[in-house]
């Protein structure tokens, strides 16, 4: 690699904050979106780096000029990048598909598939000369499951793992590798509450997901692109 530059965006969420320290180990310089100040500056805290190795920009990784814009200054002051990790997410349910309001579907859309697309199509071409790439997505299990009351989350993940798999597809050619992990739940404050009554004893931590993330960044994964990696726990 001529240089260890990742981008990861929706970082001060709970997977990213247990990936971002494993991407400082390997001496990346790290750029992270995020949306509220407060989570910011707690993991700018947490860190305690320069800016020359830490960049925090707030964005909203659902408008797509400003995802261009933050690869733009990514490239200009880091170089690279060679890694980016689209980590925006999130969930809605409990509304049969004839419930669902056209405000919520959009809102899945945006938060998961639009998110992930504008990410990785404002870095590609910053990568595609890259000696080495990764990119890196969160699916979902409910893709393959498809539990009802939430088929606005389970079409728009479906939606990611397919995007994801073809990009990879497309980046054939190259030294990047696309892959997408698929959890079942994740082990966050965030989804407890959402869950309150379930039984979260079997749920993998962001930390166990991280370490999964940690290997593909690793020579030995050089092997695995186009690859929607389970991380289930024991579900």
């Amino acid at each position: 690699m001529q240089e260890n530059v990742a981008v990861v965006t929706g970082g001060t969420g709970g997977l990213g904050r247990a990936l971002i320290p494993y991407l400082i180990r390997r001496d990346f310089k790290v750029a992270v979106t995020y949306l509220i100040p407060e989570e910011a500056r707690k993991l700018e805290n947490e860190l305690g780096l320069d800016e020359d190795r830490l960049m925090l920009r707030r964005c909203d990784a659902t408008d797509a000029d400003a995802i261009e814009a933050i690869m733009k200054e990514v490239a200009e002051t880091f170089g690279g990048p060679n890694v980016v990790a689209a980590l925006v997410g999130g969930w809605a349910g409990g509304r049969d598909l004839a419930e669902t309001s056209t405000v919520r579907f959009d809102r899945m859309l945006d938060l998961n598939l639009r998110s992930t697309f504008f990410t990785f199509r404002a870095a590609i071409p910053h990568m595609r000369d890259s000696d080495w790439g990764r990119l890196l997505a969160v699916g979902s299990k409910a893709a393959d499951d498809n539990p009802a009351g939430q088929a606005a989350f389970n079409a728009a993940k479906a939606a990611v793992t397919s995007m994801v798999l073809s990009l990879a597809d497309e980046l054939d050619d190259t030294n990047v590798t696309a892959n997408v992990l698929v959890p079942a739940v994740i082990d966050t404050r965030a989804t407890r509450a959402a869950l309150p009554y379930a039984d979260y004893m079997h749920w993998p931590k962001p930390s166990d997901i991280a370490a999964v993330l940690d290997f593909l960044l690793s020579p030995a994964s050089e092997v695995i692109n186009g690859a929607a990696i389970p991380v289930f726990g024991k579900v």
